[in-house]
């Protein structure tokens, strides 16, 4: 009986389920590769091996250990393990099976989204799983805190990870940051199968790893041995047996592995053969029977398996280092080279052969096993994990206040905007403010979240007091910390900050338990982390990502802090709405929308896109099912506009931009700005006036809303759907045929550059292609060609015939 789910384990059940799933793991790889057709002859490939090596440990957890409330992330290469241990639990549908790798058949790697069996979490981009699951851990740690459980117990995060996967470097700086926060309900399993992808791992890794794991106040627990092998070591000469195997090198042991009994023999009788008890403890046994029992290691023996992760505690954090065989079971069975590899259909054959499963039967749930169907049926039904159904949870939406309000100063920054907005939504209190959590990797100050700390408090499930306060020296900001807390402070890591961000992002539906988390940083360095912001949002978690400072702007920084790319990325990442106000009010505007899209769960199809019938008239944006969102800040103290936003303004600022100044009827040249060039693209505007009639100006807030809504309505045009028209295509409807358009920006030109495609008018794109230097704001956008006379310089190289009058005047360089 399993000590933390109370039900029985039915051990000969749980063997030949092992089996099954050992068996339909590798036929739904080979189905994939070598039955069904191959149109565009691409290998399909599907890790038979690598997923070989963690049969036994999943067979364990999933039929035997994990509860409803327990999350795991599967290691990337064990996919087909998991989706054969749904099928058994009626989780997964055998059409996904049979489209395994194939267009929406189940996934490559584990998908949230994409995949039906209830995954967990994503995985595929190593080490980003693992490390998932320690956040998750602190999330769900907040959430009990807050008292937002709603009565469900707590669960362990467990991963799965390879033993190659742990040079993956944000494991460790993950690591840390659960040492610094008290991390406990987490177990990592280490599938120590002794090879990578080229290669085979070297020697004295598990020493290392127990060292480092338990410095920072892990558990270690290491399987290596089976029950088999322990039994051998009991035997007369049976200590001269395990000395040889804890001696043994890694890729020794894995070519013995490979060649079998014999091979093992011959090496076992050469080394330690002493024509006694040792000798005689080999010869006891057959070929077949030798071979069992030198890789009857602890990773693939149930009984070792289950014993462990029942002693094993929640109160700190446990790492498994269990041994296995890369390919257990199969003939690849410890090559070096069977990362990749495939059974041949010669292999198989044999390989059916072994199981039992007759031709046509491949896919049936019980075939070739010898226990009766119901009594298999009967362990199924009662598997603790799979008690409660579906284990995705929801949570209500939080109401947004009708307006936030806009901070009354003559000039402000966006982000000094931003800080004093969350100061006065934390100040207001209220349901909304109740949800955010904060965080930020070491510059909460200097991205203005002080304010929102000072009232609302540092997270940690121990009071902690501010030794400065209470010493009474004077200081700006209070760092008390406490169970109550709404700000997670983090190291300097910002691929912790967007794994944290993607298991807050995640809380509704892991922990039933909806938050509204703010993560702040530093604009440029969003590239540090990049692949876990990507991992974020192909997870579908919902945050608000602030980013600043950002660009040339951040003049006397120098170039190591001044952002060029963001832009671009904001245009281009999936799951992520990018915004670049110039504005304070546009930005009161934008986050107001930015609370409520962060909840929104509608309709969604596979490859996240949204029928035309569903998608927003007005903008033909899949806005329904919401997202995240990404907000490019200024330092640069701007002159606040005086006015007050109409609902139809609000609307155009959410949607991507708009009109400043309309291009009148003669209109020559149009400046799409966006961002913290205003003043500049303003100034080149009222110059031009002077010359040229009806010049526009287009205030640009979002290009990727822009861009969204663009190519959206033209798939909706190609669908039939031949009234759908996107908001940029009406704005520059406006413009003549034979106007020019010249955009600007502080960050890749490429941002605002496709416009001139939208209606096939004439554009210059200004921006900053090349590392910046320290100077001033004027020198900076002078040198990178962004400043009022670049823009006049632009125009009149798209419109010639004018005189450039103001040219001089401004200190052009020509």
């Amino acid at each position: 009986m399993s000590r933390d789910t109370g039900v029985p384990v039915d051990l000969a059940a749980l063997e030949a389920l092992e089996r099954k799933v050992s068996w339909l793991s590798a036929w739904i790889i080979h189905h994939a590769n070598h039955v069904r057709p191959n149109r565009d002859g691409l290998k399909v490939g599907g890790h038979q091996a690598s997923s070989a090596s963690l049969s036994t440990v999943l067979a364990a957890l999933y039929f035997a250990v994990l509860r409803p409330q327990d999350r795991v992330a599967v290691k990337p290469h064990a996919s087909p393990i998991f989706h054969a241990i749904q099928y058994l639990l009626g989780n997964q549908s055998r059409d996904k099976l049979m489209g395994y790798r194939g267009y929406r058949g189940a996934q490559s790697y584990p998908s949230r989204t994409k995949d039906v069996d209830d995954v967990d979490f994503s995985t595929g981009s190593v080490g980003l799983g693992v490390a998932q699951t320690l956040f998750a851990s602190l999330v769900q740690d907040y959430v009990h805190a807050h008292g937002l459980a709603g009565g469900r117990p707590e669960g362990r995060m467990v991963a799965l990870v390879g033993d190659a996967e742990m040079d993956e470097g944000n494991i460790y700086e993950a690591l840390l940051e659960g040492w610094k926060q008290g991390l406990r309900n987490c177990w990592w399993i280490l599938d120590y199968n002794r090879q990578s992808l080229d290669a085979v791992i070297r020697e004295g890794l598990p020493a290392r790893l127990e060292a480092l794991f338990r410095a920072f106040g892990w558990e270690v627990v290491t399987l290596k041995y089976g029950a088999r092998l322990l039994e051998a070591f009991a035997e007369p000469g049976g200590e001269r047996l395990r000395d040889f195997i804890d001696r043994c090198p890694n890729q020794l042991y894995s070519a013995l592995t490979f060649q079998g009994g014999a091979a093992w023999r011959r090496r076992l009788m050469e080394e330690i053969g002493d024509q006694g008890p040792v000798s005689a403890l080999i010869e006891r046994r057959n070929d077949d029977e030798l071979a069992r029992l030198m890789t009857n290691l602890g990773g693939h023996d149930l009984p070792t398996l289950i014993e462990a992760f029942d002693r094993a505690g929640d109160d700190r954090p446990v790492l498994f280092i269990a041994y296995t065989v890369k390919g257990h079971g199969l003939p690849l069975a410890g090559h070096k080279d069977n990362h990749a590899g495939l059974m041949t259909p010669t292999q198989m054959e044999m390989f059916r052969r072994s199981m039992k499963v007759r031709p046509g039967h491949e896919w049936e749930p019980f075939e070739g096993l010898d226990l009766p169907d119901e009594r298999l049926r009967a362990f199924l039904d009662r598997v603790p994990f799979n008690a409660e159904g579906s284990r995705r949870y929801s949570d209500r939406h939080i109401a947004i206040p009708a307006a936030l309000p806009v901070p009354a100063q003559p000039e402000m920054s966006t982000q000094q905007g931003f800080g004093l907005l969350m100061a006065e939504l934390a100040r207001l209190g209220g349901p909304l403010a109740d949800r955010v959590v904060t965080t930020s990797p070491d510059v909460t100050v200097s991205t203005n979240l002080g304010g929102w700390v000072n009232r609302r408090g540092l997270f940690a499930r121990e009071q902690l007091a501010d030794l400065f306060r209470s010493e009474r020296i004077p200081s700006t900001f209070d760092w008390t910390f406490s169970p109550k807390g709404q700000h997670i402070e983090l190291g300097i890591a910002e691929m912790n900050l967007f794994i944290l961000l993607s298991a807050l992002g995640l809380s509704h539906s892991l922990f039933g338990a909806r938050l509204i988390p703010v993560g702040t940083l530093y604009d440029p360095f969003i590239q540090r982390g990049l692949d876990a912001l990507n991992y974020a949002c192909y997870q579908d978690a919902r945050f608000l990502l602030v980013a600043t400072p950002s660009g040339l702007t951040l003049a006397p920084e120098g170039g190591a802090h001044q952002s060029i790319g963001t832009p671009l990325i904001g245009l281009a990442q999936d799951g992520l709405a990018a915004f670049e106000p110039a504005y304070v009010d546009e930005l009161t505007a934008i986050l107001s929308w930015s609370f409520d899209y962060l909840q929104r769960e509608g309709s969604q199809g596979q490859a996240g896109e949204q029928s035309g019938e569903d998608a927003g008239e007005e903008s033909w944006l899949r806005d329904e099912h919401g997202g995240s969102v990404y907000l490019r800040l200024s330092t640069r103290s701007l002159a606040q506009p005086k006015r007050i936003l109409s609902p139809r303004r609000s609307r155009d600022i959410i949607d991507g931009a708009y009109w400043v100044r309309p291009p009148g009827p003669n209109a020559e040249i149009v400046v799409a700005y966006q961002g913290a060039v205003a003043p500049e693209a303003l100034e080149a505007v009222g110059l031009m006036a002077e010359d040229r009639r009806d010049v526009g100006l287009l205030a640009v807030t979002s290009a990727d809303r822009l861009n969204a809504g663009w190519t959206a309505a033209a798939r909706m045009r190609e669908r039939g759907l031949v009234h759908a028209r996107s908001h940029v295509e009406r704005l520059l409807g406006d413009m003549p045929a034979r106007c020019a358009l010249v955009t600007v920006l502080d960050g890749h030109p490429a941002t605002l550059g496709w416009l001139g495609a939208v209606a096939g008018h004439r554009t210059r794109a200004l921006g900053v292609e090349h590392f910046g230097q320290t100077g001033s704001i004027t020198e900076l956008y002078r040198h990178y060609g962004i400043d009022a006379n670049a823009i006049v310089a632009a125009a009149a190289g798209l419109a010639p015939g004018r005189p450039i009058r103001h040219l001089r005047d401004l200190g052009a360089d020509a």
